[in-house]
């Protein structure tokens, strides 16, 4: 594995870390995941088991995925 070094504005250093500190991962996670999803091509990109899991039945969600995060991610149900 290659270690590099980047620079982010403040703001999304911290966007980051707090996304690592979610998914209880580190900030390398963080980071590698965003690079595959933002420049892998469609046969690099690696397969997500996951994908679909959480399948709605809804044609909408995308669109109101914001609505719903926070309507479901109060800080009771988070813990």
């Amino acid at each position: 594995m290659h270690r590099i070094t980047i620079s982010l504005p403040d703001e999304l250093a911290s966007v980051v870390a707090d996304q690592a500190e979610r998914d209880g991962t580190s900030v390398s996670e963080v980071v590698r995941r965003a690079v595959v999803l933002a420049y892998a091509s469609d046969d690099q990109t690696p397969a997500l088991p996951f994908a679909a899991l959480g399948r709605s039945g809804q044609t909408t969600t995308a669109r109101d995925a914001e609505a719903i995060l926070a309507r479901e991610w109060t800080p009771a149900r988070h813990r």
